[in-house]
């Protein structure tokens, strides 16, 4: 099992679009995917499920939540062991439904980070714990917010990868920067902290290594148009941009962070901006490429469906590929 976290310090950059439909696509490989909505504005729940479902989060509050996972050891009870996923039947995946309560464990998130003691590695390490049961998965995917917060924190210092999903825009270029800058302050503080006990099984969680390592990024919401070649490209508008983000990245995460194999490829590929077909997908709570004429696909539409399914699957693909070359 290998656990991925989709993150970027930016917001509207299309985030959980891309978990969710790449996860379906993923499915389609055969692949065993949970997806974990480790954001309190629970965006991929409401993505993957009907009404009902919503309900019991959000009026019932019954359902068995992210919340739900988080909220004992808070509490001082311990880690869950109860966990319970929901199958969402249209994307194919398994998923720890969001909780817009999530957000009330921000704050001792960030009191036991700042305490230095067991508990607060303990808590610390709340997701890598986690991950400790999600073995029957291939992968475990995490979407999240645009924060650099104590979860998103917490998230990262347990998955083993995580993916950048960019808007073509200065303001993702500078957030690589702010994400690098916070992953090394973030590592030195976890040594320190980790230094300062003497007994690591206290801990609960075998494995305490920060593995974290970039798996690739998505350029993303760009407008583009076919060349003569009948290749997609971005207009010209976009385009300078879209050439510095390689060395922004290279600079400020690769080499700062991690050694890659040689002639290694961090580009998973690109997704334009896909119009109406969205929101199309959100209403029917279906991945995009799976979209048919019942869902109000027509005419020039079913092209563009056609186009979705080969930017999602090709993304599917580096991605196997980058996790295979990846040591």
């Amino acid at each position: 099992m290998k656990s991925v976290a989709f993150f970027t310090n930016k917001g509207g950059v299309g985030k959980t679009t891309l978990v969710c439909n790449l996860a379906a696509a993923l499915a389609a490989y055969n692949k065993k995917i949970l997806v974990v909505d480790a954001d309190p504005q629970t965006n991929a729940t409401q993505y993957m499920f009907q009404d009902s479902v919503l309900d019991e989060i959000y009026e019932k509050k019954s359902a068995y939540t992210v919340y739900s996972m988080a909220r004992p050891l808070s509490q001082g009870k311990g880690f869950s062991t109860d966990n319970v996923f929901r199958r969402s039947h249209s994307f194919f995946v398994d998923v720890l439904l969001g909780d817009p309560r999530l957000a009330l464990i921000e704050d001792t998130l960030a009191a036991d980070w700042n305490s230095g003691n067991v508990r607060g590695l303990r808590t610390t390490y709340m997701f890598r714990n986690f991950l400790l049961n999600c073995g029957d998965y291939d992968f475990v995917f995490f979407d999240m917010g645009p924060s650099l917060g104590s979860i998103n924190r917490s998230v990262l210092i347990g998955c083993d990868y995580f993916v950048l999903p960019l808007s073509i825009d200065l303001f993702s270029i500078r957030a690589t920067e702010n994400i690098s800058s916070w992953l090394t302050e973030w590592k030195r503080r976890l040594t320190l902290q980790l230094s300062s006990i003497s007994d690591h099984s206290e801990i609960e969680v075998p494995d305490l290594e920060f593995r974290l390592r970039l798996l690739g990024y998505v350029n993303q919401q760009y407008t583009a148009k076919r060349d003569p070649r009948g290749e997609r490209r971005a207009v010209k508008a976009y385009e300078k941009i879209m050439r510095e983000i390689p060395d922004a990245i290279q600079r400020s995460i690769i080499d700062e962070h991690q050694p890659s194999p040689e002639h290694f490829d961090y580009s998973l590929g690109a997704v334009p901006n896909l119009h109406s077909l969205v929101p199309m997908s959100q209403t029917s709570r279906k991945p995009i490429f799976a979209l048919k004429g019942s869902d109000g696909i027509v005419g020039a539409h079913f092209v563009k469906v056609a186009e979705a399914s080969d930017i999602f699957h090709s993304i599917a693909a580096r991605f196997l590929n980058n996790i295979e070359a990846l040591p």
